[in-house]
């Protein structure tokens, strides 16, 4: 039986960096992209990061009904949705192992629609003010840095990943990315 290894966390903690290089030390782990409604970052690739798709669309895949979940979140720009949906990129039958990357929301969804017992949580943590840094670093690399956004994302992400929400979720491992070398070490020892 399969496995999703699901990474989570603030945002600015290092996820997408840590998503990366799991692949490519573990290559025999399958990758679940995701789709969003949100425009397409610099030096991202449609298929890769994200499918990429306008919110009529969204709406069409919605109508299929093989939408596993779906949120929402209100931007400055309006809202941008993200959501996953079941479209033959999983075979939890078969031993092939998964891993996707996500938000606390979308885990708990995913839980719902997979079962406790097929997904893993990894939980990427950084101390609050090197977050902050790493966030409005990333930001002014942009041609056009909103730092409005990155602050209401910034924000958010203190409600949405609260304590008591990781507690009821049953996400008790931290994997602090202090140092990237180490925090990989971790998240490797852990993926079977």
């Amino acid at each position: 039986m399969g496995r999703i290894y699901y990474i989570m966390g603030k945002s600015a903690t290092g996820k997408d960096t840590i998503y990366k290089e799991v692949l490519k030390q573990r290559p025999d782990l399958k990758t679940i992209v995701m789709y969003t409604t949100r425009p397409i970052r610099e030096g991202e690739t449609d298929g890769v990061e994200y499918h990429f798709r306008s919110i009529s669309e969204m709406e069409e895949l919605r109508d299929s009904g093989k939408m596993i979940e779906c949120r929402m979140y209100q931007t400055v720009f309006g809202p941008w949705y993200y959501f996953t949906m079941d479209d033959m990129q999983f075979d939890l039958k078969s031993d092939a192992n998964y891993l996707m990357i996500g938000t606390l929301e979308s885990y708990e969804k995913m839980l719902c629609y997979f079962g406790q017992d097929t997904i893993s949580p990894i939980y990427i943590e950084v101390p609050d003010g090197i977050r902050l840094q790493r966030a409005v670093a990333r930001e002014s690399q942009q041609k056009k840095p909103n730092y409005k956004e990155t602050c209401r994302r910034y924000l958010a992400d203190e409600d949405d990943f609260a304590e008591e929400n990781l507690n009821r979720l049953g996400i008790k491992k931290r994997y602090i990315n202090l140092e990237l070398d180490e925090c990989m070490k971790s998240v490797l020892e852990d993926i079977l």
